[in-house]
């Protein structure tokens, strides 16, 4: 699973990594985040139904399918992370998977290693071993309130842990390399959308170290999250 994640970079950044041409004016966002944690709004990059170009828009992390009727009906239910192998049969993950698939732009991401009964130690993941830009596979929808009003949402696709990874947990986030941006992003509806590129990312381009175990709480933020204590 992934359930925190990070980046070391701001908007601006994150556009020219990503070709980003939308208005970047309206987005409201810190230069960087270090514990970013579900339920929260964070950068997402998707395809631009009118031109075909890659637009950025904050979303909320936790999606909400668009056939919901009540929002407290999904209470309980975490649809921060998207299986995989469930994405393109499940009612909540097929139609975004079809038309709606997007990238979260990450620096690196969490997860913890149970050590004894009452001790989990934390691990940052990099790409490359530093904070450079990469990009998660992610899913997105929009969703209507009894007034109107829109929200839209985003999940985190994760896939079968790589050797590295499998060391501290069973599943990783499906991390995308820069040639298959393009295919993932695409609006078009295919018969056969890009089932392929949900796969584990390669061990030998990642890197692993201790975390600071402070970034189990969200309310601790900054590079010093990084830092084993």
């Amino acid at each position: 699973m992934c359930g925190r994640y990070g980046r070391t970079s701001d908007k601006q950044r994150i556009a020219d990594a990503f070709r980003v041409t939308s208005d970047l004016s309206g987005l409201s966002m810190p230069a960087a985040d270090y514990n970013i944690a579900p339920s929260t709004f964070q950068p997402v990059i998707r395809e631009n139904r009118e031109d075909g170009s890659r637009e950025m828009v904050l979303m909320r992390w936790g999606l909400i399918p668009f056939f919901t009727k009540d929002i407290d009906s999904i209470k309980g239910i975490s649809t921060i992370n998207a299986k995989a192998e469930n994405v393109p049969t499940s009612p909540t993950w097929r139609e975004p998977f079809k038309k709606r698939r997007c990238i979260i732009p990450a620096s690196f991401f969490y997860e913890w290693k149970k050590l004894d009964a009452k001790t989990k130690q934390p691990f940052a993941f990099s790409v490359n071993g530093n904070s450079s830009i990469f990009a998660f596979a992610g899913l997105w929808d929009a969703w209507k309130d009894g007034h109107g009003h829109w929200l839209q949402s985003f999940s985190i696709v994760t896939t079968s842990a790589n050797e590295l990874m499998a060391s501290v947990h069973t599943r990783m986030p499906v991390i995308l390399h820069q040639r298959d941006y393009d295919r993932w992003l695409s609006r078009e509806v295919s018969e056969q959308p890009p089932i392929d590129l949900m796969r584990p990312f390669e061990s030998e381009e990642m890197e692993i170290k201790p975390a600071n175990r402070l970034v189990g709480n969200v309310r601790n933020n900054g590079p010093e999250m990084l830092n084993s204590a």
